[in-house]
Order: structure tokens, then sequence, then C-alpha cells
């Protein structure tokens, strides 16, 4: 691996960091990072996941005083929940083919980009029209816990959907518990991929420091950024980055 090569996926992991702690979509920018120094999109998926983990961790931490207490849903059983979720999607991933999850990643990065883009509209029309019980939530949360563990790409802004369908209004909760599912759902599917010899080690440990550094300073400043410039430039480079890999399918 280039010098070049290092301070890309260096620089990426640093953006993702903050992107994931600001508004989400940090993906867009770490995953198709490593793919274009050359490792494979299995070994990439999940070598980005080990690399973006700590620094969701971290982000979840610096949101510890906006933890919510949803009323009749114990933490335990939403942490149980996407614990299973995550063992599972990381467990479908080794098993698909690694010419057929390359055949998906476009299409994967693509549909991640447009959730990402038109959340905001969608869930504020679902919210003031809908709202689901504590049995719907569990199995809601499971299930993007599975698409967190197979890829992951917006699944926080997924989540935060769902957390708003319940009932959680506050924002800064929300975020708060939607960074730490998807930290724990990550947490999880890293043991699964790490047991079955799938992590690049020596880029997964340039990204790690670097998703540190840029979670922990994304969260200490979330409050003050204008996220609707983050969430453009989120979703233009999850565009551009569709094309690219589509491109060279």
């Amino acid at each position: 691996m280039s010098v070049s090569d290092l301070l890309l996926l260096s620089a990426a992991a640093l953006a993702a960091g903050v992107i994931n702690s600001v508004a989400g979509g940090g993906t867009f920018l770490s995953f198709p990072a490593l793919v274009f120094t050359g490792i494979s999109p299995v070994v990439a998926n999940a070598t980005n996941t080990v690399a973006l983990f700590p620094g969701q961790l971290t982000s979840a931490w610096a949101y510890r005083d906006h933890f919510p207490r949803i009323d009749g849903v114990p933490s335990a059983h939403l942490i149980g929940t996407s614990l299973a979720g995550g063992i599972a999607g990381a467990a479908l991933l080794l098993l698909t083919p690694a010419r057929a999850f390359a055949a998906l990643v476009p299409w994967l990065l693509l549909f991640a980009t447009l959730v990402f883009a038109f959340s905001r509209r969608v869930v504020a029309w679902l919210t003031a029209r809908v709202h689901i019980g504590r049995g719907f939530l569990y199995a809601l949360q499971f299930l993007l816990a599975i698409y967190g563990g197979y890829f992951g790409g917006a699944v926080g802004i997924l989540m935060l959907a769902l957390f708003g369908l319940f009932g959680v209004t506050d924002i800064h909760e929300a975020n708060a518990l939607k960074t730490l599912l998807s930290g724990l759902v990550n947490a999880i599917a890293v043991v699964c991929f790490v047991i079955a010899g799938k992590v690049a080690w020596f880029p997964a440990s340039v990204m790690l420091v670097a998703a540190i550094a840029g979670g922990y300073l994304g969260a200490r400043v979330a409050k003050r950024l204008p996220t609707s410039v983050v969430r453009t430039a989120v979703v233009v480079i999850g565009l551009t980055m569709s094309v690219v890999l589509f491109l060279r399918r």
C-alpha cells in the first residue's frame, strides 16, 4: 500500500468520523476509499466497519448526557435486539459470494444515498401520520441492525426515522440513541469479521485512529455546525461514489 493510499484512507476516515457524528453518511467516504486502493469489496466492508465503530462509540460517550429513557422500552431490550440483528447481518455478508457482493455494492451505496437525501421529508410526513408500538419498534430495529451488520450505509438515518415514529422527538436524544445502537451493531459485526479473518488490519488501524479523532471532534461541535451544508455535501459525495463504482463494474 502506497503513501498516497494511506493518506487517502486517513483523510477519508477522519472526515467519516466527523460526518457520522454530525449528520451520518461517513461510510460514503471511507468504504469507497478502501475499494479504490484495491481491496476487495467484502474485505473493504469488514475493514471499514472495524475502522469506524470505535469512532461511533466515542461519539456515543460524548452524547452520554442526552441518552433518552423511553417509556416501556428498556434499554437492554433495544441493545439486545441490535446485537442480534448485527450478528445476523454480518453472517449474511460472510455467506454472500464476493462477486455477488461486488455487484451489489453500487446499488447499496445508491440506496443509502437516496435514503439519506430524502429522509427528512419522508420522516416528517410519516411522523405526522404514523405512530408505532413497542413490538413494531423491536421488529424494525432488528431488521435495521441486520442491514447495519451487512452494509450499514445510512443505517443511522433509518434508526432516527424509527425513533421518530415511536415518539422520540428530541433530536439530540435520538442522535445519542442512534449513535450508541449503530455503534453496538458495528461492534458485534466486528467480532464476526475478525473471527472470519476478513479484516485488512494495516489499513484498518490507520483509519481507526483517524475515525476516533473525527468522531469525537464531530460530536463535540455537532450542535454548532450547519448540518444542512454537511448533508448536502454527503449526498453529493454519495452520488458521485455510486456513479464511480457503477462505472468500475
